[in-house]
């Protein structure tokens, strides 16, 4: 008698077998809006790591308190290197861009 796989409980291995597994496009727009999250989070990480507020950022940088907020914001879609480099050098540090193998699969977390 074959033996019985037990059900995932784990529900973002369920959601992404559902929506995601092999659908190309759905992958790739999961893995862009997981780049925009990450790009965000790190703005938001430095800026904070630094003690500055969006505004005392901004000023820094030659920009407003909303184009901060608005690169802060994890749907954003517009990082420009320009803009990073900018904040990157008011902040003394340096962007770094690798280019990685793709995966196979997507990781779930």
């Amino acid at each position: 008698m074959p033996r019985k796989k037990g059900k995932t409980t784990d529900a973002i291995a369920i959601i992404h077998r559902r929506y995601y597994a092999r659908r190309p496009e759905r992958e790739a727009s999961l893995q862009e809006e997981r780049a925009n999250a990450d790009v965000a989070r790190k703005i938001y990480d430095l800026r904070k790591a630094a003690g500055l507020s969006q505004r005392a950022l901004a000023n820094m940088v030659g920009t407003t308190a909303s184009v901060i907020c608005r690169l802060e914001d994890a749907d954003y879609e517009g990082h420009s290197l320009a803009m990073l480099e900018r904040i990157a050098a008011a902040l003394n540090k340096r962007v770094e861009i690798r280019f990685v193998p793709r995966q196979a699969s997507l990781r779930t977390a």
